[in-house]
């Protein structure tokens, strides 16, 4: 794998050599545009809206639209005066616990692997950051811009991840969010032990891209069989519910939960139940 950022990461006087990896990959397919009568792929031009002409790049500027149709031109120069100090460091401002950080803030993470005369560092850091339950709240600037980041402990490695500022984050008050509700207590009841009858480790290698790997196996079969679509039934489509009785889904969700084939770790408030009634 290739390093895509080499710097330090930095706090107080200390200074750790490393090398930022991407931790995730986009496995997403890519498509062509083609003309349907010969498979001869489109093209894109730079049209300018005014009269429709194609403008060649070194008559296109940047510009920011300030009003509807009201635009100011940036030059090069602009954004060199604009731009933030680029160093080549994870500069860590202070230290806060993992649970006090919203994973809404959270973005892309990035593993760090040290450079070998800083090895002793990055896992004194590591240790460090594992033993207090804290994340290192650091700036680097990567490509040209500026990011917020934490740096975390993931297993053996130190992980960077990229976080939104909270200015990036938008504010879900003019949504229609219910607050307090009256709720029964039945319904309440019945809704944590369908969450406990459905609740299991955690295991993130169980989950896959379905809906990626059907279409992977529709391109391989349309290949084999000359770009000929396969028959194939089309799945059904589970309907939503239209009852508004909370009860009766509650009911009928739990009967389906209990009739799984490996039964769930019976819930508290269904053993308290159980030994209600041997005591009666």
């Amino acid at each position: 794998m290739r390093a895509i950022w080499k710097g330090t990461i930095s706090f107080s006087l200390v200074n750790i050599p490393i090398s930022l990896y991407p931790a995730t990959r986009r496995e997403e397919l890519k498509f062509h545009l083609l003309r349907k009568s010969d498979l001869s792929p489109i093209s894109y031009r730079r049209v300018a809206q005014a009269d429709e002409k194609e403008v060649p790049w070194e008559q296109i500027v940047k510009g920011y639209e300030y009003e509807k149709g009201q635009y100011i031109v940036l030059d090069p120069e602009d954004f060199k005066r604009a731009d933030v100090e680029a160093t080549q460091s994870i500069d860590i401002r202070e230290f806060v616990k993992l649970e006090d950080i919203d994973p809404i803030f959270y973005d892309a993470p990035y593993y760090l692997e040290p450079q070998k005369r800083g090895a002793k560092a990055y896992a004194l850091l590591r240790e460090a950051l594992q033993r207090t339950g804290r994340v290192g709240i650091a700036k680097v600037v990567i490509k040209t811009r500026q990011h917020l980041a934490a740096v975390k402990p993931e297993k053996k490695a130190l992980v960077l991840e990229l976080m939104h500022f909270a200015e990036e984050l938008t504010d879900p008050g003019s949504l229609e969010i219910p607050g307090d509700l009256d709720l029964g207590k039945r319904e309440q009841e019945m809704a944590c032990e369908l969450v406990e009858r459905m609740s299991d480790r955690w295991q993130p290698s169980k989950y896959t891209d379905d809906y990626r790997h059907a279409l992977m196996d529709l391109i391989q079969k349309k290949i084999e069989s000359g770009g000929r679509t396969p028959a194939a039934a089309h799945p059904h489509k589970r309907e939503p519910s239209k009852v508004i009785d909370l009860v009766s889904i509650l009911q009928q969700s739990l009967k389906q939960a209990g009739s799984g084939a490996a039964p769930k770790k019976a819930s508290r408030a269904h053993k308290q139940k159980k030994e209600l009634k041997k005591a009666a």
